[in-house]
This record gives C-alpha cells, sequence and structure tokens, in this order.
C-alpha cells in the first residue's frame, strides 16, 4: 500500500513540477527584464549629466560664466554649477571637469588665501557656499592657499550676527532672519569643514543652523517649509504672530532639501543628533508628491492650479537630486526614487531643449527670489510669479547634473 501511495506521489510531482518551473522562470524573466531596464534608464541617465555638463562649458567656457556671470566673483551660483563639476570628474575621472574648476579657484585666490572681491564684513552667507569647491582642489594638489581660503570663510563664521537662539542671519542687511536658502549655503561647507579638518565643533554648528531653521520655517500642516523666519516680526513680509513669510517658494525648499542630504555625507553615523537629519528628510520625501504635476514642482510649491503660478526648473531639479541621493545613501526607502524619475522626464519632456549645435538647454528657471531689499519684495504670490525667468541658470542646471548623477548610479 505505501509503494502506492509513494508512486502516485511522484506522478503528481511529475505533473506539477514544469508548471511551477514555467513559472518561477517567467518571474525570473521579468525580474532580469526590469533589471536590464533599469540599467538602461540608469546609463541614459548618467549620459545626459556628461551631455548637460559638456553644454554648459561650451557656452560658458569660463567657470565666472556660470549662471550669466560677468566678471571673476567668488558667487554661490557658480558654486552650485563647480560642485556638479566636480561631482562629474569624481564619476567619469575626466580631467576636463576639475580643472575647469580649479582654473575658476586659481583666478580668484592668491597665495595667501585671499578671495578676490570677497567682502566678510558685509557678514553675507551666500559667500560661503562656493567654499565647498575648495576641499577637493586642496586634496588633490595639496596647495594651502586653499586651505587658508577655507579658513577664511569659517572665521566669517565665527562672527556671523545671530538671532537669539543661534541662528545664522541670512546678511547683515537682513537683521534678525533665517533664510531656508542659507542652510545650502553654510551647512554642509561646515560640516565638511569638520570632518576633513578633525574639528568637530563645526559638524554641530551645522547640525544646529539646519535644525534652528526646521523650528522656525517648518508648517505641521502641509509638512512644508516658508521661505524665511523674522524673529523681530518687523518686516513688511512677516506675519505678526509667527515671523513667517507668507507663501512656500519652492527653489527655497529645494535648497533646503538638498542641504539636509548634503550635510549629512560628514556627520558620523553615531552622532547622538544624525536621526534628526533623516527625521526631516523623511518628512519633506513624504510631503512633497503631493504637489508634483507632471513630473514637475511650481515656483509656489503648494498650490499648482492657482492661476499665474508656473513649473519651474530649479525647484524640480533640486528635488530631483535630493530624492535620488537621499534614496541611494540609504536615508529613505527605494520606493521613493520613482519622484526622482519622474521629475526627470518631466524635465525632459517639458523643459529640456536640443539645440542646433548638439547642446541642451535648461529652461524655465528662475534667475532670483529673495525677500525685503530695495525695491522691496513682499514674499506675495504676485512677487515671485513675477520674478524674471531665464534658461541655463546654476541655480537649476547644478542640480541638473547632480541629479543625473545620482540617478546613473
Amino acid at each position: 500500500m505505501k509503494k502506492i501511495f509513494l508512486s502516485l506521489a511522484l506522478i503528481v510531482s511529475f505533473l506539477i513540477l514544469p508548471e511551477t518551473i514555467t513559472a518561477k522562470s517567467n518571474t525570473d524573466s521579468q525580474k532580469t527584464a526590469k533589471t536590464k531596464q533599469n540599467k538602461c534608464k540608469s546609463k541614459k541617465q548618467a549620459a545626459i549629466a556628461i551631455r548637460f555638463a559638456d553644454s554648459e562649458m561650451t557656452r560658458f567656457p569660463k567657470a565666472y560664466q556660470l549662471d550669466h556671470g560677468k566678471r571673476l566673483f567668488f558667487g554661490y551660483a557658480q558654486g552650485v554649477g563647480c560642485t556638479a563639476m566636480l561631482r562629474l570628474w569624481k564619476s567619469t575621472n575626466d580631467t576636463r571637469y576639475f580643472d575647469y574648476v580649479k582654473e575658476w579657484a586659481d583666478s580668484l585666490i592668491d597665495t595667501n588665501g585671499n578671495i578676490l572681491l570677497y567682502d566678510k564684513e558685509s557678514y553675507n552667507i551666500d559667500y560661503i557656499n562656493s567654499g565647498k569647491t575648495l576641499f577637493d582642489i586642496y586634496e588633490k594638489t595639496g596647495n594651502e592657499k586653499y586651505r587658508l581660503a577655507m579658513d577664511n570663510l569659517i572665521d566669517q563664521l565665527k562672527k556671523h550676527p545671530r538671532t537669539t537662539d543661534g541662528g545664522y542671519w541670512h546678511k547683515k542687511i537682513y537683521e534678525h532672519q533665517i533664510w531656508l536658502d542659507g542652510i545650502y549655503m553654510a551647512s554642509p561647507f561646515m560640516a565638511q569643514y569638520g570632518k576633513t579638518f578633525n574639528q568637530p565643533q563645526w559638524i554641530d554648528e551645522a547640525i544646529k543652523q539646519i535644525t534652528l531653521c526646521h523650528l522656525h520655517t517648518h508648517d505641521p500642516e502641509t509638512g512644508l517649509y516658508h521661505h524665511a523666519w523674522d524673529e523681530s516680526k518687523s518686516q513688511r513680509w512677516a506675519n505678526p504672530q509667527t515671523g513667517h513669510s507668507p507663501n512656500f517658494w519652492g527653489r527655497s525648499i529645494g535648497w533646503y532639501f538638498m542641504a539636509v542630504v548634503d550635510a549629512l555625507d560628514f556627520i558620523p553615523a553615531k552622532h547622538p543628533r544624525r536621526t534628526e537629519l533623516i527625521s526631516i528628510i523623511q518628512g519633506l520625501a513624504d510631503a512633497l508628491p503631493k504637489y508634483q504635476r507632471n513630473g514637475l514642482w511650481y515656483q509656489i510649491i503648494d498650490v499648482p492650479e492657482r492661476t499665474g503660478n508656473f513649473p519651474e526648473a530649479s525647484v524640480t531639479t533640486q528635488c530631483m537630486y535630493a530624492y535620488a541621493k537621499a534614496v541611494n545613501k540609504g536615508y529613505i526607502n527605494k520606493k521613493y526614487r520613482v519622484y526622482a524619475e519622474k521629475a526627470f522626464n518631466g524635465i525632459q519632456n517639458k523643459l529640456l531643449v536640443q539645440n542646433s549645435d548638439g547642446t541642451l538647454t535648461l529652461t524655465r528657471c528662475c534667475a532670483v527670489g529673495g525677500l525685503g531689499g530695495n525695491p522691496y519684495r513682499d514674499g506675495s504670490f504676485e512677487y515671485y510669479i513675477g520674478e524674471k525667468m531665464r534658461d541655463n541658470d546654476a541655480k537649476a542646471t547644478g542640480p541638473f547634473i547632480m541629479g543625473c548623477i545620482e540617478l546613473g548610479k
């Protein structure tokens, strides 16, 4: 009787086995096809990074010309573009990109580390951003003038005016104000300086600035961030109760998102406050998809359907980069990569143009955005949508190159 049952079992297993093998084979084939498809996408995105960087170098043969610059200047926008070129140098080993940035740095920094046209006493936090490019040049060349220039920038931050709880003012002329933009300009630089030169107090300072900005600008209802906060609540743009600026300007949120992701590169895994920054990234990763339309984010990010609002390149490229890098670094789940891919596709479909000479142009970039000043910028919806738009602005093109590199990994 046992022999009969064993025979029946063998017969059944032989009948079922081919179907099981076929099902497993189909699953494996699907997985292989998907892997190949993802690899093809990544290769395409990496190739676009190279092609777009080469386009920038064609139209702007000197790095000071990035962002349509007209003179030698240690500008924050040139710093964004040059940071992207250095990332591409590292990912391709093509020294053209390094040389492009080094030539710019050498045209600005003398043997004593003095930076051309740098006005330290203006306490403009934008100046700090271009210092990020000097770490790689210093590491490769060993030339002390780059270290001295970085020390110069750190000296500014030692004396930079602050709010009562220690947040850096955006500029001396913008008293009592924290702007999201300023976090990108200074915090990753401070964290990298702290790690590179074994001065952990600058890592702590970077974290402090990021978390103070979160405290004062975050909106729990939307998960987004107000462009700025005025501690004195005296500015015309400031809410008299909260000190908040009135709108969620896309690029300012992009700056902040990138800043937190980049700063984490230099914050030790066991730092007791590291998880606070990852939590900020997770919050933005959860909040932003609601406002994405056809892959793009808008000038005023939370009201994409409002009449007069429009999709804007810099917020889209900045968020594309931040999402892709945060996924690659493991700060957020891999499922969030789709929002970076949607952004890439939206840019390709709506904002990227191929020129007759084969170069690529990125359109619909907001040239500038701010608060206060003269003429006075009131932070209204009408103000932001009325700002000048242009092509190939480095605040958009730099993050586009870096985002394509991250998607290409």
